[in-house]
């Protein structure tokens, strides 16, 4: 799938995501996104951070951070904002997604 095709719809991606799993860390992220793609959308660090650094200045997210052992993790999860907002957020994905499929599906005579 093209960068550019996602990059518009990644922010709606992992306020789902978290919708869904509470908190993740960005790997984890990554790899739900692949898993539940059969591996046709792979996210790279380098738009995956950025849209969660984005978001987490919009008051969409919320971070904590960890650490397991020697690791240290950066867990993201909806603020009380983003989880207001989240039906809104679907919503307007919904609605561009409806609006590209009646573009494509037009009837050329």
């Amino acid at each position: 799938m093209s960068s550019n095709l996602l990059s518009g719809s990644l922010d709606t991606i992992i306020v789902k995501l978290l919708q869904d799993n509470g908190e993740m860390y960005g790997y984890e992220i990554s790899k739900t996104i692949s898993r539940l793609t059969n591996g046709k959308v792979l996210i790279k660090e380098g738009s995956l951070y950025p849209a969660l650094h984005r978001l987490e200045a919009k008051g969409i997210l919320e971070t904590e951070s960890r650490s397991i052992g020697n690791r240290h993790r950066k867990y993201y999860k909806l603020s009380e904002k983003g989880s207001k907002e989240v039906k809104h957020i679907l919503h307007d994905m919904q609605e561009f997604i409806e609006n590209i499929q009646n573009l494509l599906n037009i009837q050329w005579t």
